[in-house]
């Protein structure tokens, strides 16, 4: 098996894509081998690029509360993995970002999965991630997020946290008063797990 320190070495220095990035490559990601909760996003916007911290916005502060976490435990990469399909921001397209860029999750995701020992959990955010992470699950977003308790305890699909997803939750409300309750649960539990 090959270094995960090295591995990590070499995405942080990936230009892949380098041509099809506005803003210029910077790989965002969070894992250790011990990491307990992977979480599958999308591709990194524009704030998480200046800063180089995963999650580091509006997305974030309700993805921490969907989770129970602090940003201290949210932030344990020994806790919390967080690679999303694409590790460079995309850029903006006329409502949102674009799309992940697709040279990334065949290039480097197979590699990085394969160093978890202690995984417990995955959470599969968008649709990008279910495509890759849920291949079977088919139908809408909304579908899949719907149907979790088919792949409880160790898989969950769920929406974006973005705030462009207000309205989604607003036409869901099962969503928080379901499954978010479960998901806090069964966060504290995969933390709190034995290998």
């Amino acid at each position: 098996m090959e270094s995960l320190a090295a591995l990590l070495a070499d995405v942080r220095a990936c230009r892949l894509c380098t041509a099809h990035l506005p803003d210029g490559p910077r790989p965002v990601l969070q894992m250790s081998a011990q990491s307990r909760i992977l979480i599958a996003g999308q591709a990194p916007g524009r704030k998480v690029h200046a800063s180089g911290l995963p999650f580091d916005d509006a997305s974030g502060e309700r993805l921490r509360a969907w989770l129970g976490l602090d940003r201290e435990r949210f932030y344990d990469a020994d806790q919390v993995a967080i690679l999303p399909m694409g590790f460079c921001y995309p850029g903006t397209a006329k409502s949102g970002d674009l799309p992940p860029r697709p040279e990334c999750a065949p290039a480097w995701r197979r590699r990085l999965l394969a160093q978890f020992q202690r995984l417990r959990l995955t959470l599969v955010i968008g649709q990008y991630a279910q495509a890759y992470h849920l291949p079977g699950a088919g139908g809408t977003l909304t579908a899949a997020v719907a149907s979790w308790r088919e792949r409880w305890p160790h898989t969950v699909a769920l929406p974006h946290p973005s705030p462009r997803n207000n309205l989604w939750l607003k036409r869901n409300p099962w969503f928080e008063r379901e499954l978010v309750p479960a998901i806090r649960e069964r966060v504290a539990q995969a933390l709190s797990e034995d290998a």
